[in-house]
């Protein structure tokens, strides 16, 4: 299984920007631990970081031929971005929405993600975390999580 992960603008500040929101991790550890968890699952993982939207939009439109499932933290682009909702749309995998925050409970600015709905799932509020959660999603869905985990994570509720 090929996963991109995606991370929008100032994510490479995450440690220092706003630590009573985002907390004190930084985006080299998140790499690290979902490198960590790619490597367990025996997945192959593309980590990338822009602060700006086409080259975004381009590494969607890349994942078409190097990804099996996209994992995205849009950042700020989830409120603005069209260009990235429909280099979205062209993608025939999966794809997960990840924000450390949980937007929901924020303020109206960052309420509303416009690139949901070109999501299959999105995970909210779990902090660093929620991307181990997305990695986690997108190898179930594809019967691709470990044989060593146990059932109640490789398949869930029946």
């Amino acid at each position: 299984m090929r996963i991109m992960i995606l991370n929008g603008p100032n994510l490479n500040m995450l440690g220092i920007r706003e630590p009573h929101i985002y907390g004190s991790t930084t985006l080299d550890a998140i790499k690290a631990s979902c490198e960590e968890f790619a490597a367990f699952a025996g997945a192959e993982l593309a980590f990338h970081q822009s602060n700006h939207e086409g080259e975004l939009v381009d590494l969607i439109q890349s994942a078409r031929t190097s990804a099996d499932a996209l994992i995205i933290n849009p950042a700020a682009y989830s409120f603005t971005s069209i260009a990235i909702f429909d280099a979205m749309k062209i993608f025939e995998g999966p794809i997960y929405e990840v924000h450390i925050s949980n937007i929901h409970a924020r303020d109206e600015l960052h309420r509303h993600s416009k690139l949901s709905a070109a999501v299959k799932g999105v995970i909210a509020g779990l902090g660093p975390y929620g991307y181990i959660v997305a990695m986690q999603a997108a190898l179930q869905a594809a019967g691709q999580l470990p044989a060593s985990l146990p059932a109640a994570v490789r398949v869930g509720p029946k």
